[in-house]
């Protein structure tokens, strides 16, 4: 599966930049008490050298201080900390600026982003963070634009429109600066969109190079050899559908190497036999890409899931780290993907090292080593009846960080356990800037009783030995969808829960130092700083992306509401928590509609079309967005405009007229109240939130 493009020189060994029995990640450029860069160094190990907090004393964390952002929607940013000051991200893509030791808030910008691009977002109005380098705070904003800052002041220096204004692309991801280059991807592959990933100069904001991940209109010519040779695994007319492949998270840099490397995305659709014939690799989806820094072009690539069918994404975390294997010293890359295998790399020629399943794996068997394939399981591509696999779409692991400790040599990795469910729509007809998945809408029409929760799903903190290939402790979970994780020198592994609460683990063995509860589930990872002689934890509480605005019952099953909160925590701290937002009413309107089963059962499969990304599964309410099934009676009055005409728009509901009409919405209204307790003989939770 890997392809090099040419011989490279004998690596260097890593310089020790904090001491230690290990190599570490290569050095920041700033202090060593910061957290100069998203996954610390270059290298994305989100390990921090500081020691003044340890598995002794954790147990007297307490909170330093705390910022209310004032939002109920996610918060997923990895905060920045550079000479004593704190970057970080909220929604609609805002940039704060915080004092780091008292938390004074120093500026805010707002890119004032257009509230209808909720329209095209598949995950929440999110953003995980900023860059900064040279003075300059740089952010991507949901609209596509890059934007580069004054870090002093908050001001403006540049901007730049990274994606197509008309095209539904938008951007979470956060930045990374390569070389005094800023590198960035978008999102959008279920919307019909062609990835892509871009360098611009972060002095001047202009773009230096740009490279495709998935070929597109073979009449207008391939852009580079390695496009030319992808379009060759793709069949029929892929192009009008987008493609997908897009480059949403996933950036790691090798500074001796001169490598930037990128995860790249699902297939538009997802199936397949939707989007090229059912045949071919379709290169570049769900791959690792090695990119020359200075140019962007391809020096080898990775593809975990050839031919994806089930959103197995390879966007999730890329850490680089040099292991002892097999008595060698290599080089390595590290990814633990949605599809269950955890990969072992040598980031020098994209060599498959090792590949073994981290979580419950039922749609293959295992990965040949010989070929870097996986060996699927018979039926998994069945197109003409559902198909039932783990891990699901949400992933054995997605976006959320993992974390890589030199003292202890394992990788610290946000798992959960979801099952999948696919079917094929036989009627599929793309529409475009919608969410072309290419699903069969009806398979939601036999969904359980609200308040009923998956069974299967659940999550854990998986400490994972990379050079071993197994697992070494886990700490479990009763549901998915939990933040990422730090690891430190004080042997410590911390992560936010999905649930409300913040832990800290010992990194050796998974025994618990700390918790405490805290206002709403967590999702972002947590950074450690040093300021003076304080060393401080921080971490952006606040429930929200993909999995708890759209999982329905195994979101709603975390107990918690959204509420957004920068949580920093030090020794002795004695700041007091903020009190978690109270619970929504489960109370149904009283509203009646006129309609037949069938006409429910309409509802459904057009509700999963258009409404369920945002508004829950089966609508059942994860704990962000408003639960329809609980709508106060005097929403079900304006329920037409606020779908059709936008009624809501300024508050991120858009406008839906171009594609439903009002039969549509009777169906769609029809249908989440007979979601909603006492609807259709149904008795949801009541506490729900």
């Amino acid at each position: 599966m890997a392809r090099a493009a040419g011989p490279f020189a004998a690596l260097f060994a890593c310089l020790l930049a904090w001491g230690g029995p290990a190599c570490r990640d290569a050095a920041p450029a700033a202090g060593a008490g910061d957290w100069p860069r998203h996954g610390q160094g270059a290298f994305e190990q989100r390990f921090s050298p500081l020691a003044q907090i340890d598995e002794h004393n954790a147990g007297r964390l307490g909170l330093a201080w705390t910022h209310d952002f004032g939002t109920r929607r996610g918060l997923e940013a990895t905060p920045i900390v550079v000479d004593g000051v704190l970057y970080t991200t909220g929604t609609w893509s805002t940039v704060h600026a915080f004092d780091a030791a008292s938390g004074a808030k120093l500026w805010q910008h707002d890119p004032q982003v257009p509230r209808e691009i909720a329209r095209i977002l598949c995950c929440d109005v999110v953003n995980r963070g900023v860059a900064v380098d040279a003075g300059r705070v740089f952010v991507a904003t949901l609209d596509g634009r890059l934007q580069a800052l004054d870090a002093g002041t908050g001001a403006l220096l540049w901007s730049a429109q990274t994606t197509p204004a008309e095209q539904p692309y938008t951007i979470t991801g956060a930045p990374r600066v390569v070389s005094g280059r800023v590198v960035i991807g978008n999102s959008g592959a279920d919307l019909g969109v062609r990835g892509y990933v871009s360098a611009y100069d972060a002095e001047t904001g202009e773009r230096l190079w740009r490279t495709y991940t998935v070929p597109g209109d073979p009449a207008k010519g391939h852009e580079t050899p390695a496009i030319a040779r992808a379009a060759r695994t793709w069949h029929g007319r892929y192009w009008e559908t987008g493609g997908g492949g897009t480059a949403w998270d996933a950036i790691a840099h090798d500074p001796e190497l001169g490598l930037v490397y990128v995860g790249t995305g699902n297939g538009g659709p997802w199936s397949r036999v939707l989007r090229s014939e059912d045949r071919g690799d379709n290169l570049y989806l769900s791959s690792i890409l090695a990119l020359r820094e200075d140019d962007g072009a391809l020096v080898w690539y990775y593809q975990t899931t050839p031919g994806d069918a089930w959103d197995f994404t390879a966007t999730q975390h890329l850490l680089l780290a040099d292991l002892e294997i097999a008595g060698r010293s290599r080089a390595v890359l590290l990814q633990a993907p949605k599809n269950g295998f955890f990969y072992v790399l040598d980031r020098a020629t994209g060599e498959l090292l090792s590949a073994e399943p981290f979580a419950e794996v039922t749609w293959a068997s295992h990965v040949d080593l010989a070929t870097g394939r996986p060996v699927e399981a018979p039926g998994v591509r069945a197109a003409d009846r559902p198909v039932l696999i783990k891990p699901g779409s949400a992933g054995a692991h997605n976006w959320h960080p993992m974390s890589f400790s030199p003292d202890t040599g394992l990788v610290y990795v946000p798992a959960q356990e979801l099952p999948g469910l696919y079917t094929v729509d036989p009627d599929f007809a793309f529409v475009p800037r919608a969410h072309n998945t290419g699903l069969d809408m009806k398979m939601y029409r036999s969904l359980p009783p609200p308040g009923a929760a998956a069974a299967g799903t659940s999550g854990h903190l998986l400490a994972w030995d990379p050079v071993a290939g197994r697992e070494v402790w886990r700490a479990p979970y009763a549901v998915a969808g939990n933040g990422g994780t730090l690891a430190t020198a004080g042997n410590l592994v911390f992560q936010g829960t999905a649930d409300g609460r913040f832990v800290a683990y010992r990194a050796t063995d998974g025994e618990k130092r700390f918790e405490v509860t805290v206002p709403t589930g967590i999702v972002a990872a947590p950074i450690s700083y040093r300021v003076g002689e304080t060393q401080y934890v921080a971490v952006m509480a606040g429930w929200g992306g993909s999995f708890a605005v759209a999982a329905g019952d195994a979101a709603a099953a975390a107990g918690v509401r959204s509420a957004g909160h920068l949580l920093v925590f030090a020794l002795d701290g004695d700041v007091s928590m903020p009190e978690a937002p109270p619970p929504r009413p489960g109370q149904r309107a009283d509203v009646a509609i006129d309609a037949s089963a069938e006409d429910v059962g309409r509802g459904s499969d057009r509700y999963h079309q258009w409404c369920a990304v945002c508004h829950g599964v089966g609508a059942v309410g994860g704990g962000v967005l408003p639960d329809l099934r609980f709508a106060r009676a005097a929403v079900h009055a304006e329920f037409a405009e606020i779908v059709l005409e936008g009624r809501r728009a300024a508050l991120g509901m858009p406008a839906f007229g171009d594609v439903l009409d009002a039969d549509d919405v009777r169906r769609i209204q029809a249908y989440v109240l007979s979601r909603a307790p006492g609807g259709a003989g149904e008795k949801p939770d009541a506490a729900s939130p």
